[in-house]
């Protein structure tokens, strides 16, 4: 670990949380599949200048379609679907306290499909992360996590989990039938793209179905909702998702995924900060159980190397 790769999978949790502040802003303004479709389509429009010449090698899509056909379903199409599914039934505190067992299922799927085996020093660090996280959900007061109730919506949101951990250790463990190929000599952005494309076709496809069978909020077209579908179009989607990338493929899905539980504090101070009101203890201690949990997993990277 160091400053460089920490600030790579720093910048996600950041720049999803905003996602999450502005998008609970957008309510009753865009409905939540139509807000995602949007989301892919533009910053596909914005790619297109840096990824153009992709378009080009028909050939090379052809040949590993499968596998970024699964990606975009799982990364883009499939994620944010669900988790935006799950806020219609499900309250913000379920969503986040099942969103905050990413490391858990990281490791998990990591055993079961990939054959990685997690450490001691990996499930220390997993315990420490949910730790410091339900800390600010109880906002100090684990007692209140006991009365917690789940709905359906929580099943969504615990497969849409699920999709973001199997994304994550495709990105950096590709089927084994495309290990021995020669990976296309494609830059972030093209690889981006390459993943954009087919996950746009599901992202889009779910939209407009979720039109077509009666859209539970139309959309208000303003500045507001145009400055909302700029900011995810660049910030969760763009720089959230090459910074994912590169901190992936050094760090490891593992312990990307303990990073990825800085999320839901970084949302809880935005929205603290929207509210007017300042940042409690919980959040240093949250901040510090986090950290710790960081540390502790990728002693165990830093230990095999």
């Amino acid at each position: 670990m160091n400053p460089r790769l920490a600030l790579l999978l720093t910048l996600p949790p950041l720049m999803w949380a905003g996602n999450a502040v502005v998008g609970r802003l957008m309510v009753g303004s865009i409905s939540p599949l139509a807000l995602n479709g949007l989301r892919w389509a533009l910053a596909a429009l914005l790619l297109l200048p840096l990824s153009w010449r992709l378009l080009k090698q028909t050939e090379l899509l052809r040949q590993r379609w499968a596998y970024l056909a699964l990606t975009g379903f799982l990364g883009m199409g499939c994620y944010n679907a669900l988790q935006y599914q799950a806020l219609r039934s499900s309250s913000a505190l379920n969503v986040t306290l099942i969103a905050a067992s990413l490391p858990v299922w990281m490791l998990a799927i990591g055993a079961l499909l990939f054959g990685v085996r997690p450490q001691r020093r990996q499930l220390l660090g997993a315990l420490l992360s949910l730790a410091g996280v339900a800390l600010v959900i109880a906002r100090g007061q684990l007692t209140s996590l006991a009365q917690v109730h789940f709905v359906s919506g929580d099943l969504l949101m615990l497969l849409a989990i699920l999709s973001w951990a199997l994304y994550s250790w495709l990105l950096a463990r590709p089927p084994a039938s495309m290990r021995g190929e020669q990976r296309p000599h494609w830059d972030w952005a093209e690889t981006l793209m390459a993943q954009l494309l087919f996950g746009l076709v599901f992202a889009g496809g779910m939209a407009g179905a979720e039109q077509a069978l009666g859209s539970p909020a139309p959309i208000a077209w303003g500045s507001g909702l145009a400055l909302t579908l700029i900011y995810v179009a660049v910030g969760p989607s763009l720089i959230a998702y090459r910074c994912w990338g590169l901190g992936v493929a050094q760090a490891g899905p593992a312990v990307a995924a303990f990073f990825g539980n800085l999320t839901p504090v970084f949302a809880g101070l935005m929205s603290a900060a929207l509210l007017g009101e300042w940042p409690q203890w919980y959040h240093g201690a949250a901040l510090g159980l986090i950290a710790a949990g960081i540390w502790v997993s990728s002693r165990v990277s830093s230990k095999k190397a």
